[in-house]
């Protein structure tokens, strides 16, 4: 028997650069259960350091945190990469970590902060971890397949930083397992008045998620898996229709 499950896999710590201080484990924690999701999705810029602090926070809670992180390409294009084990994100960590290059600059982009599961500083990151790597969009989406995870276009209604900004269309060589619309094009969407905006591409499962970097921010956008199981197998699944498992916004 199938369940649904709320989740938002589009959520920043402070290890990001926007990301405010106060999204540190416990804090992102408190916000998720008190929206009522069930899983969410740590993707900080370029960088996973945090994911384990969070899930800690998150087991305690019943809450399942799925690791990965925002990538960005060669051509400032997001892309959310999902994976299963940490083992996994560490080996992305460390390809992405090998195509980043530049400091980061505190008083431009933020500090970059690394907390353990009681939300103490353990580390600051140093890297640019706001700039992009030296990786195209199609080079990226093939690592994380090859590592056994899931690729995610972000926020492709954008203007800018989305593959549909970046390069006016998404290839349907690449082989995304889904396209993320942002929470604001969900309002824009619902407003008395406005036209429905449709991108064309039916091929692919449609999420939405919070892109949160605030706590406040968390939830406020989430999609709806119908699965047997909170797994991240059966997300693949849902994400394919397998078995009438579902995905909806």
């Amino acid at each position: 028997m199938h369940k649904v499950y709320k989740a938002d896999f589009h959520v920043h710590t402070c290890l990001s650069p926007c990301g405010d201080l106060s999204m540190v484990p416990s804090r992102i924690v408190l916000e998720a259960k008190a929206r009522e999701l069930d899983i969410i999705g740590i993707c900080d810029h370029n960088s996973s350091e945090n994911i384990e602090a969070v899930q800690k926070a998150g087991e305690k809670q019943g809450l399942l945190v799925v690791g990965g992180m925002e990538v960005t390409s060669r051509e400032e294009a997001h892309i959310l990469a999902l994976f299963d084990d940490l083992t996994v994100t560490g080996e992305m960590q460390d390809i992405i970590s090998g195509n980043l290059s530049g400091e980061n600059d505190e008083n431009a982009f933020g500090e970059q902060v690394i907390v353990d599961a009681g939300d103490s500083v353990t580390g600051i990151n140093p890297a640019l971890l706001i700039g992009a790597t030296d990786l195209s969009i199609e080079e990226i989406v093939g690592i994380i397949h090859r590592l056994g995870g899931l690729a995610i276009a972000s926020h492709v209604d954008r203007e800018m930083f989305s593959v549909t900004s970046q390069l006016g269309f998404i290839p349907d060589s690449i082989g995304f397992d889904a396209l993320e619309l942002s929470p604001s094009y969900l309002r824009r969407r619902s407003s008395p008045g406005q036209e429905k905006m449709d991108f064309g591409y039916t091929g692919y499962p449609l999420v939405s998620f919070s892109d949160a970097h605030y706590p406040e921010d968390i939830g406020k956008s989430y999609s709806l898996f119908e699965m047997k199981d909170k797994v991240f197998e059966e997300i693949r699944k849902a994400l394919c229709g397998i078995d009438e498992r579902a995905v909806k916004i």
